[in-house]
C-alpha cells in the first residue's frame, strides 16, 4: 500500500461509519486522518495472520512525517535580544506500535490517538544568556558589495552559521551546519576557484565566509581539525589563512576543547564580514596570535 497521498488528508467525516473490529481509525489530535483495515496489514503463514513488518514501517514513517514539528533554538537578534526557544513534537513510534499491535492480535480497539512525545531544542534561552557574556575570538573581511550576486552568497552562509552553539568536545563542521549550496536554498552564481583558475559557480563567495570563520576560530584558540587553502591566492585574507569548502571536496572543522560551550556571531552587511565567537565568563581562553586584513576584498 501507499500512504503517502492519505496521510495529510482529511478523508473522513462525521458521516462515515465507525470502524469495524477488522478497521483502525487512526486519530490526531482528535481529528481523524486515516482507516486502515487489519488485512492490508497481514501475512497469512500457515492459517495464521502475522504482521506485514514493511506495510507497518510504512505507515508508521508516513504518520511520523505528518505530525512532525521539529523544535526552534532560542536565538539572538540582530539587536541583541534573546527570542526564547520552542519545543517540537514526533510520534511516539514506541508506544504506536504497541497500540498497534493490540489492535491487530487483541481486537480490542477501533481507534488510536498518536501518541506524541516532545522534542526539545538544542539550545534554549538560559545557555545562550550564559554564553553571550565574552568575547574570546573575532574576525573581519571585505568584499565587494556592488557584486551582487556573490554578496549575497556571502550573506545567506553567513546567516547558516550565525547563533550556532559548539558545545563542549563537539567538532563544528562549515559543510554540515551550512548545507548544500544550491539554487533551492537561494544561492547564486558567483566566481569560484577551481584548480587554480576563476570560473562561474553556484554558491561562489562562501569560501569568505569559512575563511573568516576560520581566523576567528584560530585566534579563540580552539582546535582546527580540517583546513585548506584555494589552490589560488584569495584578496579577503593574508595568505595561506584562508579556508576553503565545497560540497563534494574540502570542508573545514574545528573541535571545541574548552569546558563552556561557544556562541558563534557572524554577519554580512555593506560589504564587511565579521564573526565573533562568545562564550561565559568562566572559559579559560588561550587566544593566539592571528593576522588581520589591510584591505578590502574582491
Amino acid at each position: 500500500m501507499n500512504f503517502a497521498w492519505i496521510i495529510g488528508l482529511m478523508l473522513l467525516s462525521q458521516s462515515q461509519p465507525a470502524p469495524s473490529v477488522n478497521s483502525l481509525l487512526i486519530l490526531h489530535e482528535k481529528e481523524p486522518i486515516v482507516t486502515i483495515n487489519r488485512s492490508d496489514f497481514s501475512l497469512p503463514i500457515v492459517g495464521y495472520p502475522f504482521i506485514d513488518l514493511d506495510e507497518f514501517n510504512h505507515l508508521s514513517d508516513e504518520l511520523a512525517k505528518h505530525v512532525r514539528q521539529p523544535a526552534v533554538n532560542a536565538i539572538i537578534d540582530e539587536y541583541g535580544s534573546i527570542i526564547s526557544e520552542k519545543a517540537g513534537v514526533e510520534l511516539n513510534k514506541e508506544k504506536f506500535e504497541e497500540q498497534f499491535f493490540a489492535f491487530f492480535h487483541e481486537k480490542k480497539r477501533n481507534s488510536i490517538e498518536l501518541p506524541l512525545r516532545r522534542i526539545y531544542p538544542r539550545v534554549d534561552s538560559e545557555l545562550l544568556a550564559n554564553i553571550n557574556t565574552k568575547v574570546i575570538g573575532y574576525y573581519a573581511t571585505y568584499y565587494n558589495h556592488r557584486n551582487v550576486q556573490r554578496s549575497h552568497n556571502v550573506e545567506l552562509a553567513s546567516e547558516a552559521i550565525n547563533n550556532y552553539v559548539v558545545f563542549p568536545g563537539e567538532t563544528f563542521s562549515f559543510n554540515q551546519t551550512v548545507g548544500m549550496r544550491t539554487k533551492e536554498k537561494g544561492y547564486l552564481p558567483a566566481p569560484i576557484i577551481v584548480r587554480g583558475e576563476l570560473s562561474e559557480g553556484i554558491g561562489g563567495g562562501i569560501c569568505q565566509v569559512s575563511s573568516t570563520l576560520f581566523n576567528a576560530a584560530d585566534r579563540s584558540g580552539l582546535q582546527i581539525i580540517k583546513r585548506y587553502s584555494h589552490s589560488k591566492r584569495v584578496p579577503y585574507v593574508p595568505p595561506g589563512r584562508d579556508a576553503t569548502v565545497s560540497w563534494y571536496g574540502p570542508d573545514f572543522t574545528f573541535k571545541n576543547s574548552y569546558n563552556q560551550p561557544v556562541l558563534i556571531r557572524a554577519k554580512a552587511k555593506s560589504g564587511m564580514m565579521t564573526v565573533i565567537l562568545f562564550s561565559s565568563d568562566d572559559i579559560n581562553v588561550q587566544q593566539r596570535q592571528v593576522p588581520s586584513m589591510g584591505f578590502r576584498g574582491e
